[in-house]
C-alpha cells in the first residue's frame, strides 16, 4: 500500500515556479527544487514525474494563474479601455518578489524560444488565451467609443500583449516602477 503524501502539492508547485522563473530550466538543479519544495526526490518522482515533468506542469500552472489574474482585472471595470488600463498598471506596479523572479512565461521564451515543441504548445495555448481576451476588450472599447474606430483589434491585441511581456521583461532588468506606469499608459494612449 502507498504511503499518503506528507507535502501539499500546490505549495510544492508554487515552490518550484519560482526556483524556474529565478533559474530556468537548465539553471534549476534538481536538488535545489528538492530543497525549495520542500520534498524527497522519491516525492518529486511520485508526484510529478521527473524534472521537465515538473518544469511544464510549473509553466502551465504559471502562464493559466497569471492570465486569469490579468483578465479578471481587464474584465472588473465597465470600461473596456479603463479595465486595460488597470491590468498594466497592475503588472506595472507589482512589485519583483524575492531579489528579482520574473515572469516564467518570459523566461521559457528566452530559453528555449520554439525549439521545444511542447513548451512551445504550452506558451501558444497561454497567448491565445491572452490575445483573445485583449481582442474581446479592444472590440468592446471601439464599440463604446473609448478607442479610435481604425483601430485593428488583432494588431492592437498583439501589441498589447508585447507590451505585457516588456513590462514583465523591463522590471526584471531593473526598471523603475514608474518607468513601467509610462511604457503602461504610452500603451494606452496608442488605443485613443
Amino acid at each position: 500500500m502507498a504511503r499518503p503524501r506528507e507535502f501539499d502539492r500546490d505549495i510544492a508547485l508554487q515552490q518550484a515556479i519560482g526556483v524556474f522563473a529565478d533559474h530556468g530550466y537548465e539553471g534549476s538543479s534538481t536538488d535545489t527544487l528538492l530543497q525549495a519544495m520542500g520534498i524527497s526526490r522519491q516525492s518529486l518522482y511520485d508526484a510529478f514525474g521527473d524534472k521537465r515533468r515538473l518544469y511544464l506542469e510549473a509553466l502551465q500552472r504559471y502562464n493559466a494563474d497569471s492570465i486569469s489574474e490579468l483578465i479578471g482585472i481587464m474584465n472588473a471595470s465597465s470600461s473596456p479601455l479603463a479595465g486595460l488600463e488597470a491590468a498594466l498598471l497592475a503588472l506595472a506596479a507589482r512589485p519583483l518578489p524575492q531579489g528579482g523572479i520574473g515572469c516564467l512565461g518570459v523566461s521559457a521564451t528566452c530559453e528555449f524560444g520554439v525549439s521545444d515543441q511542447e513548451i512551445r504548445l504550452v506558451g501558444e495555448a497561454a497567448r491565445k488565451t491572452l490575445i483573445s481576451a485583449l481582442e474581446r476588450r479592444i472590440a468592446q472599447a471601439k464599440a463604446a467609443g473609448e478607442a479610435d474606430p481604425e483601430l485593428d483589434i488583432r494588431a492592437s491585441a498583439q501589441f498589447i500583449a508585447a507590451t505585457l511581456s516588456g513590462i514583465k521583461l523591463a522590471a526584471r532588468g531593473g526598471a523603475s516602477i514608474e518607468a513601467l506606469r509610462s511604457i503602461a499608459r504610452m500603451a494606452i494612449r496608442s488605443l485613443r
